[in-house]
């Protein structure tokens, strides 16, 4: 009888949870001994999305914090430094805070909000009232921060009265853990409130970090690293650890070994190449690192049912903003080809800013490289030298990120070149071989080419196939199907003026050795095999006209099939 498997901690962030609930885990404390014998008093990890920083602050504070089982700490990494376990572990008050739901559409909301999540971590210290060690005043302090009306300005003070409390009842200096820093930032600028969100948050950190002499140790976690004056001003005690600092480098993210390790241990070790193209690639410091969420998601479905294909689990999680903002920019010559040089697997040096202020993130072309990069859409190949970086996509998985959103700028630009599309329409219709390939070459060579070595060949006829669907849909008076949504394995389009009389089938077929009369040949014999000219005859069209169209890079030949 086989042993019931540990359960996938998808989603989970409660460390103690993780631990007692019989999750699988793959073992992160390490951060902990490193974090304590590299000592700074104030450290921020920058990492992108859904790369387990939640779950590492969640362990920091059941290891440092007073209450709670420790035993959920045996058998891992850190259990062996047992100097460290005599000195920390369980010896502090613990304040850990969560930025992440502060997201509202104006300002006032917001800042309730983020009394909300204060007050949750003052409430837990309510024993503070009944404190021997607490004078009158200091209770009163305390009963403040209850307050749903406070001001901004109890408000920024808060967490730095709280460890002053914490300090006197215990005895003991207080660690402060702050989780998603700059996501109240981010909501503030897209809805238009930054500025009065920065001065909050810079108020509130600038009480917590600086001035606050109850202060044994802070953390923060992030995905942008904003620059110093506008937050962190005067902070001289901040250890920023970003996507590329060696240091911490293999405490987010999975390992090679260990994406190996789990694999194995539910049996699925014949799902690791395709795994390692569409979750790995990222680099961290020097450590290559897979995306623990893709990763955990994947394997949970291949357990179920071992032919699943691995998916986009990124798509959803977070908003693609960056990269649609990066192909808009495409309208840059340069710009454009690098794109094009992204998506085919190739590497492109740019230099690094990894210092921004959300208002500069989409100011420059080089500003939205730096935010590609931090933010996980791009990662560095290499060494870097100096702040030139190389960067590649990572995956298969973001690689098709930017793929989506290249089709969904295309399908958006294609209304605005009404008249030349309404030519290629009217070419197609008056048997105009010669001119309807004259405008698709035109029009290939204005989009983005999505070419690479990797891609098998129907998934490139795929990109000139959607490209195809995309002009017809202009006419949104013809009738448009292709055989691709019906899966019937011809990948042929339909076209039907609004005449009536007419039908028009198209077969595009990608050239991959280049010779486009050849491939031409190819559509107009699998013409032959559709089903659509019966269905047509049989509704009584008896005009039916039959292209077929070979692409190769941004070349394409146009045939149309004898009568």
């Amino acid at each position: 009888m086989e042993m019931r498997k540990k359960k996938l901690p998808i989603g989970v962030e409660n460390f103690e949870e993780l631990r007692k609930e019989d999750f699988y885990y793959i073992d992160k404390t390490g951060l902990i001994a490193e974090l304590l014998h590299n000592w700074g008093a104030v450290n921020l990890f920058t990492r992108p999305r859904r790369f387990g920083k939640t779950l590492n602050m969640s362990m920091l504070e059941h290891f440092f914090s007073l209450n709670g089982d420790k035993s959920i700490f045996d058998g891992l990494e850190i259990s062996k430094e047992t100097a460290l376990i005599e000195e920390y572990m369980g010896k502090y008050p613990v304040v850990f805070i969560s930025l992440k739901g502060i997201d509202a559409l104006n300002f006032k909301t917001a800042f309730e909000k983020a009394v909300l999540v204060v007050k949750r971590a003052v409430s837990k210290a309510y024993y503070l009232l009944e404190s021997d060690a607490l004078n009158e005043q200091d209770k009163e302090n305390y009963r403040k921060l209850l307050d749903d009306n406070m001001s901004e300005a109890v408000f920024c003070d808060s967490l730095r009265v709280l460890s002053e409390l914490l300090e006197k009842h215990h005895g003991t200096k207080v660690i402060l853990l702050i989780d998603e820093y700059d996501v109240p930032l981010a909501k503030a600028h897209a809805n238009g409130y930054y500025d009065q969100m920065v001065s909050l948050i810079r108020g509130l950190l600038g009480e917590a970090l600086k001035t606050n002499n109850s202060l044994k140790l802070a953390v923060l976690t992030g995905c942008l690293r904003i620059s110093k004056e506008s937050i962190f001003t005067g902070l001289n005690n901040l250890k920023v650890l970003t996507v590329a600092d060696e240091r911490f480098d293999e405490y987010f993210g999975f390992a090679d070994k260990e994406v190996k390790d789990l694999l194995a241990y539910y049996g699925v070790m014949d799902h690791y190449e395709s795994v390692k193209r569409w979750y790995d690639g990222y680099q961290f410091g020097n450590v290559e690192v897979y995306c623990p969420w893709d990763v955990l998601n994947h394997c949970d479905r291949i357990r179920i049912s071992p032919d699943v294909q691995p998916e986009n689990y990124w798509i959803n999680t977070s908003s693609n903003d960056a990269v649609r903002r990066f192909i808009e920019e495409s309208a840059n010559a340069t710009t454009k080809r690098e794109i094009e040089r992204l998506v085919a697997g190739e590497v492109i040096t740019k230099e690094i800013r990894q210092e921004l202020t959300y208002a500069e993130i989409y100011q420059s072309i080089d500003n939205i490289w730096s935010l590609l990069f931090t933010t996980g859409y791009l990662t560095q190949r290499g060494k870097a030298e100096g702040r030139q970086m190389k960067l590649a996509i990572p995956n298969l998985e973001i690689r098709d990120i930017y793929v989506t959103q290249i089709m969904e700028f295309f399908k958006e630009n294609v209304r605005e070149d009404g008249e030349m599309l309404n030519r290629f329409c009217d070419a197609l219709q008056n048997e105009d071989a010669e001119n309807v390939e004259k405008i698709f070459t035109e029009y290939l060579r204005r989009t983005i080419s999505i070419r690479d070595t990797a891609v098998r060949t129907e998934m490139k006829e795929n990109f000139y196939h959607g490209i195809l669907l995309g002009i017809l849909g202009v006419k949104n008076r013809w009738g448009v199907s292709s055989n691709r949504e019906m899966g019937e394995g011809y990948a042929d389009i339909l076209a039907e003026p609004d005449t009536g009389d007419m039908g028009i089938i198209i077969e595009v077929k990608y050239a991959h050795d280049g010779d486009l009369e050849g491939a031409c040949k190819e559509a107009l014999k699998q013409i032959e095999y559709t089903k659509y000219e019966d269905d047509l005859e049989d509704d009584g069209v008896e005009n039916i006209l039959k292209y077929g169209i070979a692409c190769y890079k941004k070349r394409c030949r146009v045939v149309l099939a004898h009568r």
